[in-house]
């Protein structure tokens, strides 16, 4: 192969482009100082560029978002079908009837329980130890009616739309006001067998430790509330689900029942140990006056506190049972056939205090008409001021009568004075 150079390039003259007839460099680039090259220049090839990194994720956060084994992106809906509890899509008549006597329930409840804590903060003679306590009794049962209100603004055919969260939510405060309620009525059954065994009527405890003490059950409480959303349920482990509570554990259901009818079992043996000892001792007691007056005050309000506790324990415990049984997996027991009555006997024991309250203690009866009263005196002013016309109340009323009494009386009396003294009578 021969090269030859033309315009100062190499060329080769047996290429085909430099016969006749083709354009070759040779015809094109004789008086140019460079050549183009014989074919088009192809394109620069493009670098390949590395893909985008993933955003960095530790082990920590990729085993809580998406651990092996777990559901944490399905519904509420699919935890509930898991477990054989249907969801109707539509409403139905008893969801209907559920949902109408829950509210007016939960209202009662609410308004009953402040009217409780109202009398409390306003009646000196209960500024005690035991009354604060049955004040924050109150302030438990009105905290189940919120939850309880709750409760049923999310069930039925809402609860197909909550989130995971919102049922957490709403499982997790009826769990608090559940815990606040027991625990403050262990609080009470000691504070009854302190002042009982020394024959004391209230507690020498100061009020900075009765804060503390309540602090602490609501301390309590709150964390007892919140222990399935912290990691005790059934998300991750769907064989472990419960029925009645579809996305709690089985361990954690017989956990919190058998707790509770653990501490149930506790108030019951430390109220009849009391009961024991003031019949025992009312026996030895001397028949003076004061001593018999002192005792039955002690017996009474101990016949109060124990109403209030049975009340709790006959309400609360037909419910337990069920979820220790459920938790227990006893599938023959059909635990949700008796699920809404449960439900709705432990609602009505937020009821129970303030009748309790009603019937038994006298001091609490009239506060309690001394509040509504007052609320009535109230808006009748309102409305009289508004329409020009005055409606006096019962005390005034009385006081009217009594004064046109005396004054018939003493005119009686005249008029009796005059006859007897031979003076005409006034025509």
């Amino acid at each position: 192969m021969k090269w030859v150079w033309s315009g100062g390039l190499r060329t080769n003259p047996s290429d085909p482009r430099m016969r006749r007839g083709q354009s070759g460099p040779s015809s094109h680039c004789s008086a140019l100082p460079f050549c183009p090259p014989l074919t088009p220049p192809s394109p620069p090839e493009k670098q390949p560029t590395a893909p985008p990194h993933p955003p960095r994720v530790s082990k920590m956060d990729s085993k809580v978002n998406n651990p092996p084994g777990c559901h944490y992106n399905e519904t509420v809906e699919f935890f509930y079908n898991h477990s054989g509890k249907l969801i109707s899509p539509t409403w139905r008549k008893r969801d209907f009837l559920v949902v109408g006597l829950g509210l007016t329930v939960c209202i009662i409840v609410i308004l009953a329980n402040i009217l409780v804590m109202t009398a409390i903060i306003i009646n000196r003679r209960f500024h005690f130890p035991i009354y604060y306590l049955l004040g924050n009794l109150a302030a438990a049962d009105l905290f189940a009616g919120i939850s309880y209100l709750y409760l049923m603004f999310h069930t039925g055919p809402w609860t197909v739309k909550l989130k995971k969260q919102e049922w957490f939510i709403r499982q997790g405060l009826i769990d608090t006001s559940l815990t606040a309620s027991v625990v403050n009525l262990l609080a009470v059954a000691v504070e009854r067998h302190q002042t009982v065994f020394t024959m004391q009527l209230h507690s020498t405890m100061t009020n900075q430790r009765v804060v503390l003490l309540i602090v602490g059950i609501w301390g309590l409480a709150i964390i007892m509330g919140l222990v399935p959303t912290m990691g005790w349920h059934c998300i991750c482990d769907l064989e472990g689900c419960s029925t009645m509570a579809p996305m709690y554990s089985r361990t954690y259901m017989v956990f919190w029942a058998g707790l509770n009818l653990l501490t149930f079992s506790i108030m019951v043996a430390v109220y009849t140990r009391i009961f024991i000892y003031v019949r025992h001792k009312s026996h030895r007691m001397s028949q003076h006056t004061t001593q018999v007056r002192h005792r039955q005050t002690v017996i009474n309000l101990m016949k109060t506190v124990s109403m209030i506790l049975g009340a709790f324990v006959i309400c609360w415990t037909p419910g337990l049972v069920v979820l220790l049984l459920d938790g227990l997996d006893c599938v023959s027991c059909k635990v949700l056939n008796y699920e809404k009555y449960c439900l709705v006997l432990a609602e009505c024991n937020s009821l129970m205090n303030p009748i309790i309250y009603s019937y038994r203690d006298k001091d609490m009866r009239r506060t309690f008409k001394r509040i509504l009263c007052f609320l009535c005196r109230r808006s009748s002013d309102q409305e009289g001021e508004q329409s020009g016309v005055h409606f006096n109340t019962l005390e005034q009323e009385n006081h009217n009568r009594e004064t046109d009494s005396a004054k018939n009386g003493n005119n009686g009396a005249q008029l009796l004075a005059l006859q007897n003294s031979g003076e005409p009578l006034p025509s």
